[in-house]
């Protein structure tokens, strides 16, 4: 199964082919993944103008068409609106125009999955992201199992306590004394071992909800407008 991995949670912007497939080893079922092609480009300003050359260039270099992709996965954030929006709303239109399925997963997440081979059992795990506003976006694994988050807050308020390890934005992790797993962002691997049971499946996917964690910055005048009377 080839599956177009894009995420724009963070600086970063992702994408990238995957193929994913079911393995099976000592009677214990095994997901394999290989990533086909991929670009990265750290840029919080470029998603819109980057997003989808990157897709083609992707397809190009992988001697793919776009109708050999058979689903899309999309991280969903945390993330700035604006920049987050970008990455959905691509996924979602290849989903339309191609008519297969488009599964959105946490970008928190997909770190945790990228971080995986470098822990070990029941080592607890911090992912955190820039939220902008001296704020970051936070989460913990435990067994590559999310235990807590995803939130946004200061890092001076974020109890790492029973972290042991973090992994993300290399900006963040120096907040915390704790050991840093060199992981910043999604990578379009992480992306789809996150949603590989159920591409695996062919489960019908849940509609796409941004993770935004805040309420927007602009929001309705609680002042009612005032008439040319001033009344």
């Amino acid at each position: 199964m080839l599956v177009l991995a894009v995420d724009t949670a963070t600086p970063a912007v992702t994408a990238g082919l995957v193929e994913l497939e079911q393995g099976a080893s000592d009677a214990t079922t095994t997901v394999d993944l290989r990533t086909v092609a991929s670009r990265v480009r750290v840029d919080p300003r470029a998603h819109a103008e980057v997003l989808t050359p990157q897709i083609l260039e992707c397809l190009t270099e992988a001697g793919r068409s776009r109708t050999d992709i058979a689903a899309v996965v999309v991280g969903v954030g945390p993330g700035p609106f604006t920049g987050l929006r970008v990455g959905m709303a691509t996924a979602a239109a290849f989903g339309d125009a191609l008519g297969i399925p488009v599964y959105g997963v946490c970008s928190l997440d997909a770190i945790a999955a990228d971080s995986a081979p470098d822990l070990t059992p029941d080592c607890e795990l911090l992912v955190v992201t820039d939220a902008r506003r001296r704020e970051v976006y936070w989460a913990r694994y435990r067994d590559g199992v999310r235990v807590a988050g995803p939130e946004v807050t200061k890092p001076g308020d974020l109890d790492s306590a029973q972290a042991e390890v973090i992994a993300g934005s290399a900006s963040h992790v120096d907040f915390f004394d704790l050991p840093v797993v060199p992981v910043e962002t999604p990578s379009p691997a992480g992306l789809v071992r996150v949603a590989a049971t159920d591409l695996l499946a062919r489960a019908v996917p849940q509609p796409l909800t941004p993770l935004y964690l805040r309420r927007p910055d602009a929001v309705e005048n609680s002042f009612r407008t005032l008439d040319r009377t001033g009344a």
